[in-house]
């Protein structure tokens, strides 16, 4: 009986400060708050599944604690903190592989503790390296958290759930604004109620281009690049669900398709392009019909808004403002490489300032602008590794509820690296690259769960009176 008469004397103690220092209606939001962080530390799934939704939905919306994060990492956190109270309990021994992927993972993140210190030395300017290089290797973190919490495929269809739900409400939101006003600048009122950080930064995005759809995402080139990563998960999700499941995989995707267009992201657009006819190539059933269907989709679209129609004509044209400035980019790119061979770490985002330098809009470059050449040489490492675990190694003549996640996923992640040679978001773009890391996990997941999915030739399983 000690020690609970001592607990609950301490509890008593503490909830008598609160209720001394502050009002009661915030002890009340601190005892809640203290009750869902227990929750998530003992159910560390349920932290995942709230991720997975408010990651997809309201990305950026922040709180303080000491320092300002987005909503979403701090549920990562507790997340974290949960499985490593079940490590510590013995319940996820045996469940993490070290394969080569893994462990090539591991070195990059090991590797970045070397231009994170270089840049905190060499970088003079406002930020706070260590807090962004911990919020980065926790987004990176995604790829080990899969087989430690998605133990069985009721896991695996709740994750898929949950970031189909968080990828509607977004979609509804930012479509609905959208139609509604035809102006991007409509969504700054709800996006500061949301307790979205720098005001004035999302102010700026919106009324560069106020004709493109705006988005929980901020940046409609962020919007496209989320919804490339979704839509072939929600597009196979639903093809092979039945009932309310096989209603919101094709809301998402169809929604998805809409979205893309009204944000006019071009290399969103390109790269999911080219994954369909990687499909197609890949003999997968009805991509051919899917290509149709978009192309009429899109021309639907283009032809009754003339926004699209003045973007997507200057799509390839070296006259367009951000394809000049993208040029420059590159010219520009090797005098940042030899300034900072190490890179810039992670104080700050390029370009530095003061530096006379620009950013880069490219995945692999920007590796190389934060973490140097070896950061991006495991980065591809990573990728390569990767892909020859999950690629298909013949055609895909049949997708099934048991390949359709497998697809889904790596569709995703090639459309994703896709984008990577037209923006850099998927690099170090905090929440947008957890999300990246959680499909090629799930991905990988899948192949070492059903290793015939990868397969050319369909494995027929034996007869009950065969040995």
């Amino acid at each position: 009986m000690l020690p609970g008469k001592f607990v609950s004397l301490l509890l008593g103690l503490v909830f008598g400060g609160l209720l001394l220092a502050l009002s009661p209606i915030k002890v009340l939001l601190v005892v809640a708050g203290m009750g869902v962080a227990l929750t998530l530390i003992r159910f560390p799934l349920w932290g995942l599944l709230i991720f997975a939704v408010l990651a997809t939905s309201i990305p950026y919306t922040t709180l303080e604690l000491g320092i300002r994060t987005t909503v979403s990492e701090a549920v990562l956190g507790l997340t974290w903190v949960g499985v490593f109270w079940q490590s510590f309990i013995g319940k996820t021994r045996g469940l993490i592989l070290w394969r080569p992927t893994e462990r090539a993972l591991m070195w990059l993140m090991l590797f970045s503790t070397i231009p994170f210190i270089w840049g905190m030395v060499i970088i003079h300017a406002e930020g706070n390296g260590p807090v962004n290089w911990v919020r980065w290797l926790m987004n990176l973190s995604l790829l080990f958290i899969v087989p430690l919490l998605l133990r069985t495929d009721a896991d695996r269809d709740k994750v898929v759930v949950a970031l189909l739900l968080g990828n509607l409400a977004m979609l509804l939101l930012s479509i609905f604004m959208f139609l509604k006003t035809r102006n991007a600048m409509s969504m700054i009122d709800i996006l500061t109620d949301l307790k979205y950080a720098h005001p004035e930064a999302v102010k700026d995005i919106f009324s560069a281009n106020y004709t493109r759809m705006a988005s929980p995402w901020v940046h409609p080139n962020l919007t496209g690049g989320v919804l490339v990563l979704f839509i072939p998960l929600a597009l196979f999700y639903g093809w092979t669900r039945s009932g309310w499941r096989r209603a919101l995989g094709l809301a998402v995707a169809v929604l998805g398709c809409a979205g893309l267009l009204l944000s006019i992201s071009r290399g969103a657009i390109v790269a999911l392009a080219l994954v369909l006819i990687w499909l197609t190539y890949k003999r997968v059933p009805n991509s051919g019909r899917i290509i149709g269907i978009g192309l009429a989709f899109g021309i639907a679209l283009v032809m009754f808004y003339p926004p699209l129609q003045e973007r997507l004509m200057t799509i390839f044209s070296t006259t367009n403002a951000s394809t000049e400035i993208r040029f420059d980019e590159y010219a520009r790119f090797p005098d940042a490489m030899s300034k900072f061979p190490l890179g810039i770490g992670f104080k700050i985002d390029p370009p530095v300032p003061g530096s006379n330098l620009l950013g880069i809009s490219n995945l692999w470059l920007n590796f190389i602008y934060k973490v140097g050449i070896p950061g991006m040489l495991l980065f591809i490492t990573v990728t390569v590794l990767w892909w020859r675990e999950v690629r298909p190694l013949g055609q895909v003549r049949k997708v099934t509820a048991d390949n359709a996640l497998w697809l889904g996923c790596i569709c995703g992640v090639l459309a994703a690296l896709l984008t990577g040679l037209f923006d850099h978001y998927f690099s170090f773009t905090f929440v947008l690259i957890a999300l990246f890391w959680l499909l090629m996990g799930m991905s990988l997941q899948q192949v070492r769960l059903r290793p015939t999915v990868t397969s050319a030739v369909p494995v027929i399983a034996p007869k009950d009176d065969q040995p």
